[in-house]
C-alpha cells in the first residue's frame, strides 16, 4: 500500500476492512483502485505480491496494459527443488519463454537482472524432466581467464569453475545441489567452458550459452554450428558488458546482425522494464543507458562538426 501510494500520488487507508483510496485526481484514484483489484486477485490465487510486483503493475497501468498482468501467472515455467513455482514476472519474460518454445535457437539479450540465464536454466530443467531432451549442456566463455588462468590453483576444471558459478547457482536452486551433482556425474548435465564445445555435435540436448557478449566471432560461429538433431539452444548476453580485449568484435553482436532474418531463430530483446532484481537495479540500468545515449549523441555532434570543418578547408 505504501509503495502504491508513492507511485500513484494518492492516499490509501484501511477502514473497517475496506481499502479507501483518496486523492486530488479522480482518474488516478480510479486507476489505483483498478490496480488494487488486480493485485488482490493475485493474492487470492496465492501469488506473492511484493513491492516489485506492485511497481510493475503500475508500469502496465500507465501503458493501459494492466489486464495483461493476469497472464503472467497462469503458466509455471518450472519448479525449484523445494516446490516453489517459477513464473514469468514481466511481459518481456513471457515473450522470451514463448519464443524458446517455438524456436530451435533463441537469442536473449538485455541488461543484468532480466532473468535471461535463470529462465533459460528453468526451461532446460523442465525439458529434461519432461523427457524432451536427454541432457543439459551449460557453457560460457572464460575470457577473463587469459594469462591469469595459469596462476589459479587446481586442475583445469577448478581453474574455470569461478566463471561457471552463476550457472551452478541456478541449477542448484532448481534441482538441489545433491541431485544436480548426481546428474553431472552421470553426464546428464554438463557445465563446461565454451572451449570444450569444439569438434562436437550436440544432439538430444538443451544447450545454453551464457555471457555470449564475451565470445569472439570465431567462437560464436563454432558454437552455433554444434547444433544437432532434436536439440534446443538459448544464447544469452548483455551487449553493454563486454570483457573482450580492445579491438575485438563480439561474436554476439555479429550474430544478431547476421541471423536476424532467419525465421527459425528468435531474437528477444529484454529491457530495463524486465529487470526483476531490487528496483534500484532497474534505475541503475536506466541511468547507464541514458548516459550512454547522451555520450553517443555528443560524439555524433562532434563528428559532424569535424566533418563540416574539414569540408570547408581549402
Amino acid at each position: 500500500m505504501r509503495r502504491l501510494e508513492s507511485l500513484m500520488h494518492v492516499h490509501i487507508e484501511l477502514r473497517n476492512g475496506t481499502i479507501v483510496v483518496e486523492g486530488g485526481d479522480a482518474g488516478m484514484v480510479d486507476l489505483t483502485n483498478e490496480i488494487i483489484n488486480r493485485l488482490y486477485r493475485l493474492v487470492l490465487d496465492k501469488e506473492h505480491v511484493d513491492p516489485a510486483v506492485v511497481s510493475y503493475a503500475v508500469q502496465l497501468a500507465e501503458k493501459g496494459e494492466l489486464d495483461k498482468i493476469d497472464s503472467l501467472y497462469k503458466e509455471v515455467v518450472a519448479s525449484t527443488f523445494r516446490g516453489r513455482p517459477i513464473r514469468c514476472k514481466t511481459l518481456g519474460q513471457l515473450a522470451y519463454v514463448d519464443a524458446v518454445k517455438n524456436h530451435t535457437l533463441t537469442f536473449a539479450v538485455g541488461p543484468a537482472g532480466t532473468g535471461k540465464t535463470y529462465l533459460a536454466v528453468a526451461m532446460a530443467v523442465s525439458a529434461l524432466k519432461g523427457k524432451q531432451v536427454e541432457r543439459i549442456i551449460l557453457t560460457r566463455p572464460a575470457v577473463e581467464a587469459g594469462e591469469k588462468l595459469g596462476f589459479l590453483p587446481g586442475d583445469l576444471n577448478q581453474k574455470v569453475d569461478p566463471y561457471l558459478r552463476p550457472l551452478y547457482d541456478a541449477m542448484y536452486d532448481l534441482l538441489g545441489a545433491d541431485t544436480a551433482q548426481r546428474l553431472q556425474e552421470r553426464g546428464v548435465i554438463e557445465v563446461a567452458p565454451l572451449a570444450y564445445m569444439r569438434g562436437r555435435t550436440l544432439s538430444d540436448a538443451f544447450i545454453i550459452l551464457d555471457e555470449a557478449q564475451n565470445t569472439t566471432r570465431e567462437q560464436m560461429k563454432m558454437f552455433l554450428t554444434r547444433l544437432g538433431f532434436r536439440s534446443k539452444v538459448i544464447v544469452t548476453g548483455d551487449p553493454s558488458q563486454k570483457d573482450l580485449g580492445y579491438g575485438k568484435q563480439s561474436g554476439l553482436d555479429e550474430a544478431l546482425r547476421v541471423l536476424r532474418e532467419v525465421k527459425e531463430i528468435a531474437i528477444m530483446e529484454l529491457t530495463a522494464h524486465d529487470v526483476v532484481r531490487h528496483e534500484l537495479v532497474q534505475k541503475i540500468v536506466e541511468a547507464y543507458s541514458a548516459y550512454a545515449a547522451k555520450k553517443e549523441a555528443e560524439h555524433g555532434r562532434k563528428t559532424d562538426f569535424t566533418s563540416a570543418a574539414a569540408e570547408s578547408e581549402p
